[in-house]
C-alpha cells in the first residue's frame, strides 16, 4: 500500500480575509503551507488560514519566502546563508505565534518560491535553512523538493525530511523543476497531472521535458491553491490517488 501527503500553499493574500475557492481546497488536502508575510500574507490572513485549517483537520506548516512582495517571492536575491537562516526563523516564528493562540502544534516547514528553488540547488544556503528549523524545533518535518540539496540538508542535520513532489509542474532531466518563465512550466491538463502523480508515488520516477525517466522520491504532492482550476484539480487527484490504493493522509500522522 503506497502513502502520500497532499499539501497546498495557502494564505497568500492580504487584507480583508478571502479564502474562497482555497477554503474548499480544504477539505481534500492533508497538510497547509501557510504564507508568513514576507512573500504574501498578513497577521489577518495568517490567524483565519490557521483557523480554516484547524476546523479541516489539516496540518500546518510554515511557508517562508523571500522579503519580496511585488515579486511574490518569486524573483531570486543574493543572500547570505546567515540571512537565510534569520528569515527563515523570523517566520517560523511568526506563525508559531498563532498556533500558540490555538494550542496547536507545528507540522512542518516548506520554503517558498525563490528561497526554496535556490535552496534546491545552493548547499550552503540549504543547510543553513535545515538549521534554522532543526534550532526551533529538531521534531519539526522539512518539506523539500525530492533529491535536491535542502532535502540532503535535513536529512544530514537529523530532520524528518519529506520528499515534494509536484502535480502541476514539469521537470527537467537533472531532476528540477522547469522554470515558471518558460511556455511549458506548468501542467494544466488534469489526465496529464494524475498520471504524472501516481507514477511518481508508485514507480518513483517522472518523465522529463528531455523524455526521461528521473527517478525521485514522493513523500508529498503540491498542489497551488492559486490554480484557476485548483480545486477541481484537488478533488481528481485526490480521487485519482484513493483510486489507485493510494492513501491520502499527512506526513505527521
Amino acid at each position: 500500500m503506497f502513502r502520500v501527503d497532499l499539501n497546498c500553499d495557502l494564505g497568500e493574500s492580504f487584507g480583508r480575509y478571502e479564502l474562497g475557492e482555497q477554503q474548499e481546497i480544504l477539505k481534500y488536502v492533508t497538510s497547509a503551507n501557510v504564507a508568513c508575510g514576507f512573500h504574501a500574507g498578513d497577521p489577518t490572513v495568517m490567524r483565519e488560514t490557521v483557523k480554516l485549517a484547524i476546523e479541516n483537520g489539516v496540518k500546518i506548516g510554515a511557508h517562508p519566502g523571500l522579503p519580496d512582495l511585488n515579486g511574490f517571492g518569486r524573483r531570486e536575491m543574493k543572500i547570505t546563508p546567515q540571512e537565510g537562516y534569520d528569515m527563515v526563523v523570523y517566520q517560523i516564528g511568526a506563525l508559531q505565534g498563532f498556533l500558540a493562540t490555538f494550542d496547536e502544534t507545528m507540522q512542518h516547514v516548506k520554503p517558498h518560491g525563490a528561497l526554496y528553488n535556490m535552496a534546491s540547488k545552493d548547499a550552503e544556503l540549504a543547510e543553513a535553512i535545515a538549521q534554522a528549523v532543526y534550532d526551533i524545533s529538531p521534531d519539526l518535518v522539512l518539506f523539500a523538493l525530492a533529491g535536491s540539496e535542502l532535502a540532503k540538508a535535513g536529512e544530514k542535520i537529523g530532520l524528518r525530511t519529506a520528499h515534494e513532489v509536484f502535480a502541476d509542474r514539469t521537470y527537467q532531466a537533472d531532476g528540477s523543476l522547469t522554470s515558471r518563465s518558460q511556455a511549458d512550466a506548468m501542467i494544466t491538463d488534469q489526465e496529464q497531472s494524475v498520471t504524472q502523480v501516481v507514477k511518481m508515488v508508485t514507480e518513483g520516477k517522472v518523465i522529463s521535458q528531455q523524455h526521461t525517466e528521473v527517478p525521485l522520491k514522493a513523500d508529498t504532492i503540491c498542489i497551488h491553491g492559486d490554480g484557476e482550476h485548483a480545486l477541481d484539480f484537488a478533488k481528481y487527484i485526490k480521487k485519482t490517488l484513493e483510486r489507485n490504493n493510494i492513501t491520502v493522509s499527512a506526513i505527521g500522522n
